[in-house]
Parts: C-alpha cells; sequence; structure tokens
C-alpha cells in the first residue's frame, strides 16, 4: 500500500521507510510502526511515523497489516 495517505498506515503495521540520513540514497528501513508524527491525511513524501525501536523516517510502503485475532 501507498506510504503518502495515513488512512493506509497504523500502529503496528509493519512498513518500510526512508531515515532522514538516507534519503539521498532512498535506502529503505523495515520495522514496525509505533506511532504516526505527520498529523495531515497525505503528504507528498510519505507520512512521517516512529518505529518500535525509535528511528523516524517517511513510510515508502505499507507492508502487512496484523490481522485481529478470530474468535
Amino acid at each position: 500500500m501507498d506510504g503518502r495517505y495515513r488512512k493506509n498506515i497504523r500502529p503496528g503495521d509493519e512498513v518500510n521507510i526512508v531515515l532522514k540520513a538516507d534519503q539521498r540514497s532512498g535506502r529503505l528501513t523495515r520495522g514496525t510502526v509505533r506511532e504516526m508524527l505527520t498529523r495531515s491525511p497525505s503528504h507528498p513524501h510519505g507520512i512521517k511515523v516512529r518505529l518500535t525501536d525509535g528511528r523516524v523516517g517517511r513510510v515508502r510502503e505499507v507492508l502487512k497489516t496484523p490481522q485481529p485475532p478470530c474468535s
């Protein structure tokens, strides 16, 4: 899924982000979203998030969303 829209991202999602230091190279970092930092519904460079390990970057793609447990 596209990382430019806030509606596509939820805490707990596994995502690929670009860290500030990697913007020139475009190197992607994989992690799990802890919180969303961008407040607007969209951003042309990707929604800024903080991962569970504390790193901050802009989402390039959402890899998978955790499924709720079946009852």
